[in-house]
């Protein structure tokens, strides 16, 4: 018997995913290089190192909540998309001129603004444009070319340093062009979602209409109006709370790439080991997306906070300089196990008329977790050492994983 061919992912998926990977390319010349730019260059400390990452990602986690309900609101999620992804393509690049680490930290809390400001109404568009059972593949899609660009992005830098001899500065400052590609292509490919699925060839959302809910399957539809008091459902809550947990001991990747530069990675390298990274985490996405469409989120997402678990026990004894290497790319599979379906899980435990509010607090909770993660994290660095740091991430990431596994959703969702 020949197993149905899966459907075609629409053109707002694909658009948004085309952007994403344009944004992290613009993003990863720069990201790498910032941790050793910071201590080297700015004589930063590793607390510097986690206050500035810190700030930056909770800026844009705690935007995720207000954007994600104004976008219900109103029923547009394009606007906040296109803003979202402007502001950050104007800002990023100025990290070239920066003398000072408090420079440095205005700059990445303006440019994660930005990420605050389109992230959580993207995340309910991809939610608003397939059926509940692409949404693991849709996800994983977004992720994989996020994950894509993000390998191209430290090549580009790579080749800029070593083989065109520039400065890093001037590297940060051409982050601009992919940066100004990624809004174009928000602005002209991405279209507003209606209440009714694209088809995957590209020619809109008026061929198919979604079809009525199930008692296992959550129905797909567009963006609330504005008086939709739908609960979120106890089981969404009890999913934060255990992601709150695990984010409590995941510090900013800020830190990973502090230690390579420790175990003897070079600057030049550090682009490479960055997209060696990426490469993984773009190849796992999709499979693990589609994966945990058959056999559930909640497995997929326990496996891979094990992985983590693992991987920052390795940096906690790791030695050498191959050590880095090999734990960077081992820890790519925990983002592919994780990313999409995590994201995948929210859209599985929340009405869809919920969606945008429901990725706002799911960032949100993150963001108002991962500050303080990442300060404690760069505290304990200077206190006891990175070994200390990385053994206290392993232990919350373990804790997490059982917690996750105790919490049991709700019957009507299937899971």
């Amino acid at each position: 018997m020949n197993t149905p061919k899966p459907a075609r992912l629409p053109r707002t998926v694909k658009a948004l995913a085309a952007v994403s990977f344009f944004t992290d390319a613009s993003s990863e010349m720069i990201y790498p290089l910032l941790p050793a730019f910071l201590t080297a260059t700015l004589g930063a400390s590793a607390a510097w190192v986690g206050i500035i990452e810190g700030a930056a990602d909770a800026t844009a986690s705690l935007l995720k909540l207000a954007s994600g309900w104004w976008s219900d609101r109103v029923k547009r999620r394009k606007p906040l998309i296109v803003a979202g992804y402007t502001i950050a393509a104007v800002l990023r690049p100025l990290v070239a001129v920066a003398g000072a680490a408090w420079q440095v930290l205005a700059i990445r809390v303006g440019d994660r603004m930005g990420k605050g400001i389109r992230g959580a109404p993207r995340d309910a568009m991809i939610a608003d444009s397939v059926a509940p059972d692409q949404r693991g593949r849709a996800f994983g899609a977004q992720r994989a070319a996020d994950h894509a660009g993000a390998f191209v992005g430290p090549l580009i830098a790579f080749v800029l340093l070593q083989w065109m001899g520039v400065s890093v500065r001037t590297v940060f400052l051409l982050a601009a062009i992919p940066g100004a590609i990624a809004v174009l292509v928000a602005v002209f490919g991405v279209r507003e979602a209606d209440g009714r699925r694209e088809t995957g060839d590209g020619r809109g959302p008026a061929v198919e209409v979604s079809p009525p809910a199930t008692d296992a399957q959550v129905a797909p539809a567009g963006p609330a109006s504005a008086a939709s008091v739908e609960p979120l459902g106890a089981s969404f809550w009890r999913y934060l709370a255990v992601l709150v947990l695990f984010t409590l001991g995941n510090s900013t990747d800020a830190f990973l790439l502090l230690k390579a530069s420790e175990l003897g990675v070079s600057a030049a390298l550090l682009p490479i080991l960055w997209a060696a990274l990426h490469v993984v985490k773009s190849a796992t996405s999709i499979p693990a997306g589609a994966w945990s469409d058959r056999v559930g989120r909640r497995t997929m997402i326990a496996a891979g906070w094990l992985w983590y678990a693992l991987v920052y026990l390795g940096f906690a004894f790791a030695t050498e300089t191959w050590h880095a290497w090999a734990l960077f790319l081992s820890y790519g599979l925990f983002f592919g196990l994780t990313e999409g379906v995590e994201r995948a899980l929210v859209a599985d435990l929340v009405p869809a008329t919920r969606s945008g509010i429901a990725f706002g607090w799911y960032n949100g909770v993150i963001g108002a977790a991962v500050l303080p993660a990442s300060v404690v994290f760069g505290l304990m660095w200077d206190w006891k050492g990175s070994g200390f740091a990385f053994l206290v991430g392993a232990a919350s990431a373990c804790l997490a994983a059982v917690g996750l596994v105790l919490v049991r959703p709700e019957k009507r969702l299937g899971l």
